[in-house]
């Protein structure tokens, strides 16, 4: 934790808090999927096959997509979301810290506003120091690396940049799943006939099999939300959204549903590497495998809600953003991420293979 850290005076500090984006409107929905897919984090194929292949993927998914982003008013509200935490953030970290100026930007990887503008944003508000946040709080290299790769590629300001590059075992993180899952558990009259499903965002297991440590860092959470949760109740981790022909990392979400049907337990759905309310947890989670968990004779499916702006996690928030200006390093993350891994946003050492 990060009691008794002490912060330079009459600092000025800007955070840039960021996420994967989502379209606004209907029309936004095959350009925002073409973004996506061009990605080389996203397919590693070179650079025209990738755009080519994006176009493609994104004009077949596109009518579908539209259909389920009709279920959120048309488009997705994960900006709205990621603006009300990083208002909720910069609120508690200018409270909580006097003598230190602190705006908190907010940049998307795939949609507007882009991570691109905010770093062209942040420059023109001439901080003494940023800190990059994601609203990952599991490191992979589909996720927050890209995102670093596309800041530092427009940053063009001064002054010291830090990343955090996980938090998958805060304290506070932890403590806010802690507390929605005991909220949703206060319903439950016999644990025994429920089962706890942690669904995370899939990855194709070829890229952990490279050293993504994503898989591993959604293990410790869910390791450290049973040890706090104490509780007998059976757990298990699922993995959601594959897309394409890969082989992804599982259990596949829809077939743990369909394991704790067939085993006559009812369902209690924790969106455990999800922080706001979007697309997989409003649509695929709620409706898609809600209608499957029904159909196949599940009598209770519970979804615990993203964790949003809730006070524990921008306060897990706030630790991350005092860590990274206490520290001399470039990037900062927490116990999870000890083990240096090929995709380690770090410096290279020379000579480091």
């Amino acid at each position: 934790m990060n009691n008794g850290l002490k912060v330079l005076p009459n600092k000025r500090v800007a955070v840039l808090l960021f996420n994967l984006g989502g379209p606004k409107v209907q029309e936004d929905v095959k350009p925002f999927l073409y973004n996506l897919f061009r990605d080389k984090r996203i397919i590693s194929l070179p650079f025209g096959l990738r755009q080519g292949v994006a176009s493609m993927i994104a004009s077949r998914r596109a009518p579908e997509a539209r259909k389920n982003y009709a279920h959120m008013g048309g488009g997705s509200p994960i900006l709205r979301e990621t603006e009300a935490q990083a208002s909720a953030l910069e609120a508690y970290i200018n409270s909580k810290t006097p003598g230190l100026e602190t705006k908190v930007f907010v940049g998307m990887r795939y949609w507007h506003p882009f991570i691109e503008q905010a770093a062209a944003d942040i420059a023109a508000w001439q901080p003494d120091e940023v800190v990059l946040l994601p609203l990952y709080p599991q490191f992979s290299s589909t996720t927050t690396l890209t995102a670093f790769e596309a800041f530092d590629k427009a940053y063009r300001g001064k002054g010291k940049v830090t990343r955090v590059c996980c938090y998958a075992a805060n304290d506070h993180f932890i403590k806010a799943h802690v507390d929605t899952i005991r909220k949703a558990l206060k319903r439950v009259k016999d644990p025994e006939n429920y089962r706890l499903l942690f669904s995370a965002h899939g990855l194709p297991e070829k890229i952990v099999r490279l050293g993504d440590p994503y898989k591993a860092q959604v293990e410790a959470t869910v390791a450290a939300v049973m040890a706090s949760l104490g509780t007998e109740i059976e757990h298990v981790i699922c993995y959601q959204s594959r897309v394409g022909p890969l082989q992804w990392i599982g259990p596949a979400t829809d077939d743990t549903i369909r394991k704790a049907a067939r085993d006559g337990k009812n369902i209690v759905l924790v969106p455990i590497a999800f922080v706001s309310e979007h697309i997989e947890t409003l649509v695929e989670l709620d409706i898609e495998y809600g209608h499957l968990a029904r159909d196949l004779g599940v009598k209770d499916y519970m979804r615990v809600p993203a964790l949003g702006a809730d006070a524990c996690f921008i306060r897990a928030l706030n630790d991350e953003v005092l860590k990274a200006i206490g520290s001399e390093a470039s990037v900062v993350g927490d116990q999870t991420c000890q083990a240096c891994h090929k995709f380690c946003p770090k410096p290279k050492k020379r000579g480091a293979r």
